[in-house]
């Protein structure tokens, strides 16, 4: 499968073209940036170190779409809803890992998908979507007598909070107790906050350094706590799970899908 790059000069972006270049089954389509970006016009193989690809980089989202089978869009929110349009009309699979998306935004997302496949997710990770289904169980069980804190921590250059996957993990500790996040969701507490309400599901951020990405669910009781948390050293696993995805997409039935579609968790 061809495969296209969005953000492609980025640290994601340039994570993801050396692993679509090492998987077998995949091809790269082409590379897209900003109109800004002081790479375009220059060969892809700028940031794979190899010989050259004879793909250069774009800030024409719409050619590169049209040259590619599936495309990988790792940027902000902003870019993605016009991204999930073009790869629409296009006809264009697209797996999504753009975090802080707002409903309006994500409603751009389910319109498109009546047209193209897409996969969304807030974490490619494995490891990260088997813990989903750890923190959904714990909290089904262990119920409300349990105060549940999300802790996450990303580098310093990360721009949304909570992270997309302390998002999810919050859903998934919300559907076990068979509540609404929404509802129940406590952020940024600070000064005289009082008590904590019961069933409240609290969510704490973290910024500093070059941390990847760090996520923490803590279940509180009395004489007790249990802890289940991910560590990511290396952004390869969301590259791995990314590309993954793309190419799961070859054959699918247009239609929003998630990791836990791809992983066969569902």
């Amino acid at each position: 499968m061809k495969v296209g790059i969005v953000g492609c000069a980025g640290r994601m972006g340039q994570m993801l073209l050396k692993t679509v270049l090492a998987t077998e089954g995949a091809e790269l389509g082409g590379g897209s940036e900003h109109s800004l970006s002081e790479h375009l016009g220059k060969d892809l193989s700028i940031f794979s170190g190899g010989e050259p690809l004879g793909i250069t980089i774009t800030d024409d989202p719409r050619a590169m779409y049209e040259a590619c089978d599936v495309a990988i869009d790792f940027t902000v929110p902003m870019a993605t809803v016009s991204h999930v349009q073009i790869a629409a009309e296009c006809g264009t699979a697209l797996v999504i890992g753009t975090t802080g998306m707002d409903k309006e935004q994500l409603a751009c997302v389910d319109a498109a998908a009546r047209k193209t496949t897409i996969v969304r997710a807030g974490n490619m990770s494995v490891g990260v979507n088997l813990l989903l289904g750890l923190v959904e169980k714990a909290s089904s069980i262990l119920g409300d007598g349990y105060d549940i804190e999300i802790i996450e921590m990303h580098h310093k250059h990360k721009i949304d909070a909570p992270s997309g996957t302390a998002l999810m993990l919050g859903e998934a500790a919300a559907h076990g107790r068979g509540v609404d996040l929404d509802t129940v969701s406590a952020r940024g507490r600070d000064g005289q906050t009082g008590e904590r309400r019961t069933g409240d599901i609290g969510f704490a951020s973290l910024r500093g350094g070059d941390v990847v990405g760090e996520h923490s669910v803590i279940f509180a009781s009395e004489g007790e706590r249990i802890e289940i948390t991910h560590k990511a050293t290396s952004r390869s696993l969301f590259a791995n799970g990314a590309v993954r995805a793309a190419l799961w997409t070859r054959g699918q039935t247009p239609g929003h899908y998630s990791m836990k579609d791809v992983l066969g968790l569902e």
